[in-house]
């Protein structure tokens, strides 16, 4: 068996005019019926929220303000989970929405739950149904796009491979609209894509992300070890039979912790926590938890269990981590040990400002 996660982008269900194209949604969710008949395991991460919502809001193209995006995304939700379960059902099968946000991933207990969500859902039989959820996002707490969040939900859910269905059938080694782009067939390290001009906005209206956010989501998911394949929408029940289609991002680095993961590429951090080069060792090469006694400075406003920024002298930003203390709390407990401070203020400052487990050198 083979559990497979498919992103799929507004541009790929989108008609001209902005609306919800049922016949295109139709044709993935049979190519990932086809997938599921074959005793593969399904994730669909699907943008289309918004795009969903401008028709029956009769917005002529995707709104720039948040507010307004949030409004689209509460309408048009509905209706794209509606057809999905729809058309999923001539299959005989069921869909579950999951809408997550970034804070629900980087806390241990949110991200427990998701966990175990999917792989509940995926235990009966379902077809989970990601998006970000956009209608109570904020800009501080997104994920950015949904091609990075499927990277990291392909980690989540321990995925054997993650398809990118994009508008453009593969990577290319220029416009590919221009006569002469060649397709890459593979990519097996950033040496092969070192001289790519990539950073490319999405040619649609309707779509947020573009070739560079794919590529990252690529890093992050090669990087964990999970293979990718980059193509179109049309080609997506090849993709999944594992014909030769699009671009293949081959396994860079080994699976990592899955909390951890999704600290360093999920999260925005809420401030930051200065430190000495003892601490900077301490981190690094000893790989130990951090104490108040390496810390010089602390920015930003941040409360216990938020990720902060661990920067060294040189201002470079080490690692990610999630505090136990609020930013009010540390000012007066930096560069003290914590035997000192348990002696004069309780047992309870006896504990790590950011514990090993807890983060993520960079």
């Amino acid at each position: 068996m083979t559990r497979i996660v498919v992103k799929v982008g507004s541009s790929s269900l989108s008609s001209a005019e902005g609306g919800l194209d049922g016949q295109r949604v139709d044709a993935l969710v049979d190519a990932l019926a086809a997938g599921r008949d074959r005793g593969d395991e399904i994730v669909l991460v699907s943008s289309g929220a918004i795009a969903a919502g401008l028709a029956p809001l009769a917005l002529p193209r995707r709104p720039r303000d948040l507010a307004t995006q949030q409004a689209a995304a509460s309408v048009g939700q509905g209706a794209l989970i509606a057809r999905y379960a729809q058309r999923f059902a001539r299959h005989d099968l069921v869909v579950g929405q999951v809408l997550l946000t970034a804070d629900d991933v980087t806390r241990r207990s949110h991200y427990r739950n998701a966990y175990q969500t999917f792989a509940r859902l995926l235990e009966l039989g379902v077809v989970p149904i990601v998006n970000e959820n956009d209608t109570v996002a904020t800009s501080e707490i997104r994920f950015g796009d949904n091609d990075r969040l499927a990277a990291l939900v392909s980690h989540l859910v321990h995925a054997d491979l993650l398809v990118l269905l994009s508008d453009v059938d593969g990577l290319y080694d220029g416009d590919p609209r221009r006569e002469g782009a060649r397709i890459i067939a593979d990519v097996h390290g950033e040496a092969d894509i070192a001289e790519l001009d990539i950073v490319r906005p999405s040619a649609s209206a309707i779509g947020t992300g573009g070739m560079v956010t794919k590529v990252e989501a690529a890093r992050i998911a090669t990087g964990a070890g999970i293979p990718v394949v980059l193509t179109s929408a049309p080609q997506a029940g090849a993709a999944l039979e594992g014909r030769p289609v699009g671009t293949r991002f081959h396994p860079t680095g080994r699976r990592r912790p899955t909390r951890l993961l999704w600290l360093a590429h999920a999260s925005n951090t809420k401030g930051g926590v200065h430190l000495d080069a003892g601490a900077v060792r301490a981190l690094t090469v000893r790989k130990a938890s951090l104490l108040p006694a390496g810390i010089t400075g602390v920015t930003g406003t941040f409360v216990a269990g938020d990720p902060v920024d661990l920067i060294g002298p040189d201002d470079v930003v080490i690692a990610r981590g999630i505090v136990n203390y609020d930013s009010a709390e540390l000012p007066s407990l930096l560069g003290r040990s914590t035997r000192d401070l348990a002696a004069e203020l309780g047992a309870e400052y006896e504990r790590e400002v950011v514990h090993r487990d807890d983060m993520m050198v960079i």
